[in-house]
C-alpha cells in the first residue's frame, strides 16, 4: 500500500473518530440538559396522595389541577412546582435563610450575614404556629408534594441542570426536604423587595453631613395633587390638607449637625441583600378596575401588571387550582399567578371575584441611632443589655464563618455588618443627640414581627364576595399592597391593608419616619399600628373606575402612610385613557398596558427646544419638534426622538446632581421628574451650579446645553451619526439573566444556555409600559418591568387574558422555558381558560397523579 493511500485511510479514520466524538459529546450534552425534564403526560403513582389528581397543561405548559380534596390539590401543586422550578425554589430558600454561601460559595457571604442579622427565617418559624390550622395543613400538603417529587431523583442533577454545573464548586451537595417554613420565609423576601422609604430615609441622613437640609429638601417635593390624582377621590375618602412631607421642611435640629459613618454602613449592608424582586423606583405596579357601566361587556374588567426585576425564569408561575366539587372542606376554584415555593394563588380570580395588587409602599421601616457601650445600650436614661445570638454560616468550598448578631428593642443592629451604615452614626442628625458620639444603627421593620400573611392568601382564594374579600385583606399584614377588586355581581372596590406603624417624627417639622430617630428615648418608638377600619377603602366609586399605580392613596394626611409615593404619572395616564373611552373593551385594557407615552417629556422638551446649540447638535434637537412623548422601541420617528430625549434626560440628571455620591444618583423616575420641573422654574438654584468649576456659577441654561450636546455625541457613538436612524429599542434592551448561572463567574457558553438577551423594548420610567432603566447607571438597559400582565373579564372568566414574562418551566431548552417572552415583549397575551370544560378543551398534555397502591395483606 502506498504511503499516500495509507495517509488517506488514517486521515479518514481520524475524521470519523472526530465526528463520532463530536456526536458523542452532543448526545451527552443533550442528555445532560434533558435529564431533569419532568414527565408531564401519562400516569405517575405518588406517595401521599389519597385520590387521583388530573393535571391538564395548555399550550404554554400552564397546569390546571383537578382534585377531590384540598390536601391532594396542594400536594399536586407542590409536586408540579418542583417539576418545573425546583432550583428556583431551592435558591430562594437559601437566600431567605441566610444560607446562600452554602449553595454558591464565598461570594454570597455578605448577603448571608445581613439576612442572618435580620433573621428572616427565624421570624417565619415563629409565624407557622400562629397560622390558622387549615393554612398549616395546606402548607404541609404542598411541602409533601414537593418532597414526593424530590424522592424521584437519584441525585440533584435529576432535578435541575444548575446542580450539574454547581457540582464543580460544591461537590456532594445534598438537597434537603421542603418544609412549610421554606414557603413562609419567601414572604419575607417579598416584603423586603416591596417595603417603602428605608432607602430615602438613609439617603437624607447621609446627605445631611454633605449639604444644607434646604438643598436636600429640593430632592423631595410634595406629591402633585393638582395634576396627578390619588387613588381615592374626595367622594371616596374624606380629604384633609396636603399630605405631610418632610422634604419642604428645614428641621431646626439638623442645622449644624452631621451624621457620619453609621448610616453609610447600614446603607451598604442593606444593598448586600439580594432584592430578588428588584429595587429602585422601577419596582411598582399598574392595577385598575372598571365598572360594568363603563365597559363593552357590561361587567367589570380588572387589569394588573406588577413591575419587578426581570430574569430567567420569571418570578411568577401560573396555575389553575380546581376542586372537582366545591365544598367547605375543598373550597377552591381559583386561577392566577403564584410564586414557586408558595401554595395557592397570589394574584388572580376565582369563580366570583378577581383581585390585583400594586405596591402601597407605606413607610414600614425606621432606623434608630443607638448609644451602645459594650454589651449594653442607652434606654430612657439607663443602660440595658443588648440581645445577642451566635450564627454560623457554612460556605461551599470554604470554612464555616461565625458571627454575632446584636439587637435592641427596635430591631437588629445593621451597622455591625457594613462600615457604610456607621457613617450616619458618627454624629447624630436628631434632636437631643450628643454631638461627637458614635452610634450604632438598628432597624425596625414590620416584617420582622410574626404575622398572618399566609392566611390571607387562602382567604382571598376562597372569598365569595366583597365582605369575604375585606375580611381576607385584614390578614394581609406584610407586604402592604393596594388591592383592587371586582366581582361577577358587578361590584368594584379597593382596600389598603397592612401593618402601618404609628409613630411621631424625629423632628417636629417633618413627616413621621422622615429622619432616623433617637433610640435612647422611648417617646420615638412605634406606639401601635393604624387600625384596619381607618385604612382607606372604597366600594363602587361614583366615577366607575379605580386606578392604583403606586401613587398617593388619598389627599388626606391621616392616616399617615408614607411621604414617599410614586408621583403619579403612570396612574394619571391610565385614568386619562379610560376617561377618553366611553366604553372600554378587554382589548383596550390590554392596549393601555402597552402604552408608551412619556407624559412628563413635553415639560422638558419645551425648554430644550429653546436652547441655542451648534449645528451638529441641532440635527438631533430637531427630533424633539412635534414629538408627543411616545417611546416605542421600533424604527419609527417617535423611536428616534425617544432615544435622543432619554439620552438628554440622562445627562441632564448627571450634570445637575453631580454633588450626589454615586450610590445616591438619580435613577430618573417620577420623583426626579417633579424635582426637575421645579428646578426649571428656578434657573439659579444651587443644584444647577457645577461645583467642579470654581469661580463660575452655572445656571439652568448652561446645564441644559451641556446635556443636549453630550447626548448627541453619546448617541453618535452608540447608534451612528444620522439621528433619523436612531432607535430607542437599540439602546433600551432587556437581558433576561439567570440569578446564578447568568453571573460573570460562569463562561459565556454557560450563560448562553440559561440567559436570553438583546430584547428591544419601548416604554421607560414612569410610563405605563414601565420598562424602567436607571439614569445614574451606565447605558440604558432595562432593570425592571411588567413581570406579567393580566386582564380579567368578569362577564366571562374564560375570555380573560394573561402572559408571563418568560415561561412556565425553569429548565433551559424546555419548550416552555422562554415561550412567552416574544408575546410579552410585544404586549400580547394568551387565552386564560378557567372553567373545567374550557381548560380540558385547551389541554395539550394530560398527567394523572395516582396514589401508590397499598401492599396486599
Amino acid at each position: 500500500m502506498s504511503r499516500l493511500k495509507l495517509a488517506r485511510r488514517v486521515g479518514l479514520s481520524v475524521t470519523v473518530l472526530v465526528v463520532l466524538a463530536v456526536v458523542a459529546v452532543g448526545i451527552l450534552a443533550i442528555s445532560t440538559v434533558r435529564r431533569p425534564f419532568p414527565q408531564t403526560a401519562g400516569e405517575l403513582h405518588v406517595e401521599g396522595f389519597t385520590s387521583s389528581v388530573s393535571v391538564v397543561r395548555d399550550a404554554q405548559g400552564v397546569p390546571t389541577i383537578l382534585a377531590d380534596n384540598a390536601g391532594d390539590l396542594f400536594r399536586a401543586q407542590g409536586f408540579l412546582s418542583a417539576q418545573d422550578r425546583f432550583f428556583q425554589m431551592d435558591l430562594r430558600r437559601h437566600v431567605t435563610a441566610g444560607r446562600l454561601a452554602e449553595l454558591v460559595g464565598e461570594s454570597a457571604l455578605a448577603t448571608d450575614r445581613v439576612v442572618r442579622t435580620m433573621g428572616w427565617r427565624r421570624v417565619a418559624e415563629q409565624e407557622l404556629p400562629r397560622l390558622a390550622p387549615e393554612t398549616r395543613q395546606y402548607l404541609q400538603a404542598y411541602a409533601d408534594g414537593v418532597n414526593a417529587y424530590l424522592r424521584t431523583a437519584h441525585s440533584p442533577s435529576d432535578l435541575s441542570l444548575e446542580y450539574t454545573l454547581l457540582d464543580r464548586t460544591n461537590p456532594g451537595y445534598r438537597v434537603e426536604s421542603w418544609t412549610p417554613v421554606d414557603s413562609l420565609a419567601w414572604l419575607k423576601s417579598l416584603a423586603w423587595s416591596l417595603r417603602g422609604d428605608y432607602r430615602d430615609e438613609l439617603t437624607r441622613a447621609r446627605l445631611s453631613r454633605r449639604m444644607p437640609v434646604r438643598q436636600i429638601g429640593v430632592l423631595y417635593p410634595p406629591y402633585p395633587l393638582s395634576r396627578n390624582s390619588p387613588i381615592l377621590g374626595p367622594d371616596d375618602w374624606k380629604p384633609g390638607a396636603a399630605p405631610t412631607q418632610g422634604a419642604s421642611a428645614v428641621p431646626a435640629a439638623l442645622r449644624g449637625a452631621r451624621p457620619q459613618a453609621a448610616l453609610d454602613h447600614a446603607s451598604a449592608a442593606l444593598e448586600a441583600v439580594p432584592a430578588l424582586l428588584g429595587r429602585g423606583s422601577g419596582i411598582g405596579s399598574n392595577s385598575w378596575v372598571v365598572a360594568g357601566s363603563r365597559t363593552t361587556t357590561g361587567k367589570p374588567l380588572l387589569a394588573n401588571d406588577p413591575h419587578l426585576a426581570l430574569g430567567m425564569p420569571s418570578e411568577w408561575t401560573q396555575v389553575n387550582l380546581q376542586c372537582r366539587t366545591v365544598t367547605t372542606s375543598c373550597p377552591f376554584r381559583v386561577s392566577g399567578f403564584s410564586f414557586a415555593g408558595l401554595p395557592g394563588v397570589v394574584i388572580g380570580h376565582n369563580e366570583t371575584i378577581a383581585w390585583g395588587f400594586s405596591n402601597l409602599g407605606p413607610d414600614v421601616t425606621d432606623f434608630y441611632l443607638e448609644q451602645v457601650t459594650g454589651a449594653t445600650y442607652l434606654r430612657d436614661g439607663r443602660q440595658v443589655p443588648l440581645e445577642s445570638r451566635l450564627e454560623t454560616i457554612k460556605v461551599a468550598g470554604g470554612s464555616n464563618v461565625s458571627m454575632t448578631v446584636r439587637s435592641t428593642v427596635h430591631g437588629p443592629i445593621l451597622s455591625d455588618e457594613d462600615a457604610a451604615i456607621t457613617e450616619a452614626g458618627d454624629r447624630s442628625v436628631i434632636r437631643g443627640a450628643p454631638q461627637g458620639n458614635r452610634y450604632a444603627v438598628s432597624l425596625a421593620w414590620t416584617a420582622l414581627r410574626p404575622t398572618t400573611a399566609a392566611d390571607a392568601i387562602f382567604a382571598l382564594d376562597k372569598a365569595r364576595g366583597w365582605d369575604d374579600f375585606r375580611r381576607a385583606a385584614t390578614l394581609f399584614s406584610v407586604p402592604a399592597q393596594n388591592i383592587v377588586y371586582a366581582d361577577t355581581e358587578g361590584h368594584i372596590g379597593y382596600q389598603a391593608p397592612g401593618l402601618i406603624p404609628i409613630r411621631r417624627s424625629a423632628t417636629p417639622d417633618a413627616a413621621p419616619g422622615f429622619w432616623p430617630a433617637p433610640g435612647w428615648d422611648s417617646q420615638w418608638d412605634w406606639t401601635g399600628f393604624v387600625p384596619y377600619d381607618q385604612l382607606p377603602w372604597v366600594k363602587d366609586p361614583s366615577d366607575g373606575m379605580i386606578v392604583a399605580a403606586n401613587q398617593a392613596v388619598t389627599a388626606s394626611p391621616t392616616p399617615f402612610l408614607t411621604s414617599e409615593w410614586d408621583y403619579g404619572f403612570r396612574a394619571q395616564r391610565i385614568r386619562s385613557l379610560l376617561e377618553a373611552t366611553p366604553k372600554v373593551s378587554p382589548e383596550q385594557m390590554s392596549q393601555i398596558q402597552g402604552d408608551t407615552r412619556n407624559v412628563f417629556a413635553p415639560v422638558l422638551v419645551e425648554r430644550l427646544l429653546g436652547v441655542q446649540v451648534d449645528d451638529f447638535t441641532a440635527q438631533a434637537q430637531r427630533l424633539l419638534r412635534d414629538w408627543d412623548g411616545q417611546q416605542p422601541g421600533d424604527k419609527s420617528r417617535d423611536s428616534a426622538s425617544a432615544a435622543y430625549y432619554n439620552a438628554v434626560w440622562k445627562y441632564l440628571l448627571t450634570y445637575t446632581f453631580d454633588e450626589l455620591p454615586p450610590d445616591m444618583g438619580p435613577d430618573g423616575g417620577s420623583r426626579w421628574m417633579i424635582v426637575m420641573e421645579q428646578l426649571l422654574k428656578d434657573p439659579n438654584n444651587d443644584w444647577w451650579d457645577d461645583k467642579t468649576t470654581p469661580g463660575v456659577t452655572e445656571g439652568s441654561g448652561e446645564i441644559l446645553k451641556r446635556a443636549l450636546v453630550e447626548a448627541r455625541l453619546d448617541l453618535a457613538r452608540k447608534l451612528g451619526k444620522v439621528p433619523a436612524t436612531w432607535r430607542w429599542g437599540r439602546l433600551h434592551q432587556l437581558d433576561l439573566k439567570h440569578p446564578v448561572m447568568g453571573s460573570d463567574q460562569w463562561p459565556q457558553l454557560v450563560r448562553d444556555v440559561f440567559d436570553r438577551g438583546g430584547i428591544e423594548l419601548g416604554g421607560g420610567n414612569s410610563i405605563v409600559d414601565a420598562n424602567a432603566w436607571n439614569a445614574s447607571a451606565p447605558g440604558y438597559d432595562v432593570v425592571a418591568g411588567p413581570s406579567m400582565r393580566m386582564v380579567v373579564d368578569l362577564s366571562n372568566l374564560d375570555a380573560s387574558r394573561w402572559v408571563n414574562s418568560t415561561g412556565q418551566s425553569g429548565h433551559p431548552y424546555s419548550r416552555h422555558y422562554a415561550d412567552q417572552v416574544d408575546a410579552w415583549a410585544a404586549n400580547e397575551t394568551f387565552p386564560w381558560r378557567f372553567t373545567r370544560p374550557a381548560a380540558e378543551a385547551a389541554g395539550e398534555e394530560r398527567l394523572t397523579l395516582s396514589p401508590v397502591a397499598s401492599a396486599a395483606p
